[in-house]
């Protein structure tokens, strides 16, 4: 890798001690890279930082912090050759989790310093980027109400309790997905978009493993019946990403495609990499080998197609192309 850099680092960042945690980087990375060292503020976030290091024309970028400024970082890097490392002290730590890379401080930087870089895709969701995933429904819910005091209060425990707090208030809502060569109208709780996902990002995990550099997004919609089938899917979807393999709950579907229109009745919340985005209709195109990354290899498993079995389902394949043995109708 080259050895200069630029580091990003969010001082508000998780519960710890961030003036130490930014001693600690500069002891492990200073010695073998020269840091440009650049600290978020309420006026100027990574995004901005970012940006305006890419266009210095920098060697590397370095961002520390939640998955919030992880992601806001990347976006500026989506398309772009430069090599881009996280140090992740959030919450969750979801963007490391999707991507294989450690959470800690130390083990974190270690992964920079080894300099392995893999070229993974990005997307875009309504033109905004997205690395991560798209949450429409449940998701999307559950992410507006683990507010900042919430998660310095609870940690992690707070998408937990938020998740709880929406399955009180269990809804459906009609959607229907555009892909490249069929339409599909379901009733569903939680649609989801991944580029890359960790396992506790449970409503993605359809196929059981996403794979980040095919140059497809995958599609996962949950469609229970009832909050009791809700927590069911939630627990089976879990335990299908844990063993990497795909789900097997009529329930649930999945499918992966390049890009995507969703629309929805009524108008359902988008959260975009831990984000709200905005309200439906989304349209949510892959960018293939969008990132170049700093990250440790990733056992992956190739996923399927599985759309029977929804409530309510209609496919309507596109002229020209042939079908692949989905029913149009199911229950």
């Amino acid at each position: 890798m080259n050895r200069s850099a630029c580091l990003i680092f969010n001082p508000v960042a998780g519960q710890g001690d961030s003036e130490q945690d930014l001693a600690k980087i500069r002891a492990i990375l200073e010695p073998e890279i020269d840091l440009d060292i650049f600290l978020t503020t309420e006026d100027i976030g990574a995004k901005q930082l970012a940006y305006e290091a890419v266009q210095r024309g920098v060697d590397a970028i370095i961002a520390s912090g939640g998955d919030g400024t992880l992601s806001e970082a990347a976006t500026a890097v989506v398309g772009t050759e430069i090599p881009f490392g996280i140090i992740s002290r959030g919450t969750a730590n979801a963007f490391a989790a999707a991507l294989g890379i450690p959470d800690t401080i130390e083990a974190a930087c270690e992964v920079i310093l080894q300099g392995w870089t893999r070229t993974i895709d990005a997307a875009y969701c309504n033109d905004h980027p997205m690395v991560l995933l798209a949450g429409i429904g449940f998701e999307a819910e559950a992410v507006e109400k683990a507010d900042r005091e919430a998660k310095n209060r609870f940690g992690v425990l707070a998408y937990i309790l938020a998740g709880i707090q929406q399955l009180r208030l269990f809804q459906t809502f009609d959607v229907e997905i555009e892909t490249e060569d069929k339409i599909i109208k379901v009733t569903a709780a939680a649609v989801t978009v991944a580029n890359a996902a960790p396992p506790t990002s449970v409503f993605a995990q359809g196929p059981g493993g996403i794979i980040i550099d095919d140059g497809l997004l995958d599609l996962t919609i949950v469609a229970p019946a009832s909050k009791t089938a809700a927590l069911a899917a939630a627990f089976h979807l879990f335990q299908a990403a844990s063993a990497g393999n795909p789900v097997e709950r009529d329930d649930i579907g999945y499918l992966k495609a390049k890009q995507l229109k969703i629309t929805t009745d009524p108008p359902q919340k988008v959260v975009v990499d831990g984000e709200i985005l905005g309200k439906t209709p989304v349209e949510i195109r892959c960018v293939p080998a969008g990132l170049n990354i700093f990250v440790p290899l990733i056992k992956e498993v190739e996923p399927t197609e599985k759309l029977e079995g929804l409530p309510n389902l209609s496919v309507e394949y596109k002229q020209g192309v042939e079908e692949e043995g989905v029913e149009e109708e199911g229950v």
